[in-house]
C-alpha cells in the first residue's frame, strides 16, 4: 500500500522557485561546452569527474569544489575538473542512507521535498564559490528535471544501465550523459544502451508523451564487473579497454568515448588504488594513440579527508564509499595534466 506523505510540486514549479541567477547560466553554459568538446573530440583535453562518492552536507561540499575551483584554474589548459555533487545514492539492498535529495539531512528520514531545495542550493553555491558546474548521478530519471539546469554531466549508473526509462531519458538530455557498463560487465549491453540514448525516442515522462532527438554525446563509462561469486573484475586494462574500442568502432555510434571510473569494482573500493590504475591508464594512453583517442577521463571519489566513516563526525569524511583525501587527489590531477 502506498501512503501518501507530501505533494511534490513539478519541476518548473520547483526550478521558478529558485532559479539558477542569470550571472551564473553563462558560466554553465561555457562548463557545458568545454565538457561537450572532450567528450565529442574537438578538444583534446581530459575530464575529470571527481569528488565525493555522496554529497552528504553542503558545507564540506563547497570546501572541497572550492578548492577545486583554484586548481583548476592551474591545470584548465590541460583538464577540464567537473566536481561530483552526487545526491543520490543507490542502495544494493534499498536501505540506508539514499543522498541529499531524499534525505537533506542524513541523520533524520526522508523529506524529498526540502531536499531538492537542498540539492538546489548546494549546485548553485558550487557554482558561485568555484566556477565549476557539477556531475550528478541520473538514479530516478523522473527526477532529473529538478536539478538538470544546473549540472554539466550526468551519469547513468551500473545498476541502471539496462533500464529502458534511464536509456530514453538520457535521449533527451542536453549534456554529456556517461553510461555505465552494468554490473554483470557486458559491453555489448552497455554499448546498447549508448545507442538507444543517442536515438531519438518517443515516450511518458511525467505526465506528458514527450519526444527527444537523442543524445550524440552519451558514452561509455568503464567502472568494472562483478562475478556470480561477488568478486570484482576490473576493466581498465589495457587489452579490456582495447576490445571496448572494438566493439565501438563495429557500433556506428557517435563521438565514441571512454570515461574510467578508477573506484568501485576496478579498486574494489581500495581508494588508495585509484592513483595507480589512473597512473596505469595515462601510460597507454602514451603507449597507443587509438587508446588515447578513445579514453578521454576519469571518474575519481574523493573528499577532503581520506577514507570514510559510518556517521557525520569528521569533517569532510565520506559516510558511505571509502574516498581519496584531498593532498593525494590534488597530486594526482597535477600528475595526470603533466602527462596529456
Amino acid at each position: 500500500m502506498f501512503k501518501k506523505q507530501i505533494k511534490i510540486p513539478d519541476p518548473e514549479v520547483l526550478v521558478k522557485e529558485m532559479p539558477l541567477p542569470e550571472s551564473l547560466k553563462k558560466i554553465k553554459a561555457e562548463r557545458d561546452r568545454e565538457v561537450s568538446d572532450v567528450i565529442s573530440g574537438k578538444s583534446g583535453k581530459m575530464v575529470m569527474i571527481v569528488g565525493p562518492c555522496s554529497a552528504h552536507e553542503q558545507k564540506p561540499v563547497l570546501d572541497y569544489v572550492e578548492r577545486l575551483g583554484k586548481l583548476n584554474a592551474s591545470v584548465g589548459d590541460k583538464l577540464v575538473l567537473v566536481p561530483r555533487i552526487y545526491t543520490n545514492k543507490p542502495r544494493t539492498r534499498g536501505v540506508g542512507y539514499k543522498g541529499m535529495f531524499s534525505q537533506p539531512d542524513p541523520t533524520k528520514s526522508e523529506d524529498i521535498l526540502k531536499g531538492i531545495f537542498a540539492i538546489r542550493e548546494l549546485n548553485i553555491k558550487a557554482i558561485e564559490a568555484s566556477g565549476l558546474s557539477a556531475a550528478d548521478e541520473m538514479l530516478y530519471p523522473a527526477n532529473i528535471h529538478y536539478v538538470d539546469d544546473l549540472l554539466s554531466y550526468i551519469a547513468v549508473g551500473a545498476r541502471s544501465s539496462e533500464n529502458q526509462l534511464h536509456r530514453l531519458v538520457a535521449s533527451g538530455i542536453d549534456v554529456p550523459v556517461g553510461v555505465k557498463n552494468p554490473m554483470s560487465g557486458s559491453i555489448p549491453v552497455m554499448l546498447n544502451s549508448i545507442y538507444a540514448a543517442q536515438s531519438g525516442q518517443v515516450f511518458k515522462l511525467n505526465g506528458w508523451q514527450v519526444a527527444t532527438d537523442g543524445n550524440p554525446l552519451a558514452h561509455a563509462i568503464l567502472r568494472g564487473a562483478v562475478d556470480g561469486y561477488g568478486n570484482d573484475i576490473p576493466n581498465f586494462h589495457y587489452e579490456t579497454v582495447m576490445q571496448v574500442i572494438e566493439g565501438y568502432a563495429k557500433s556506428g555510434l557517435k563521438n565514441p568515448a571512454i570515461i574510467i571510473d578508477a573506484n568501485h569494482s576496478n579498486s574494489s573500493k581500495k581508494f588508495k588504488q585509484q592513483i595507480r590504475i589512473c597512473e596505469e591508464v595515462m601510460q597507454n594512453r602514451l603507449y597507443d594513440n587509438d587508446f588515447k583517442k578513445y579514453v578521454k577521463g576519469f571518474m575519481i571519489e574523493s573528499f577532503i579527508e581520506e577514507g570514510n566513516q559510518p556517521e557525520d563526525k569528521v569533517y569532510g569524511k565520506s559516510i558511505t564509499d571509502p574516498c581519496l583525501g584531498w593532498r593525494d587527489t590534488e597530486r594526482l590531477i597535477l600528475d595526470i595534466a603533466e602527462k596529456i
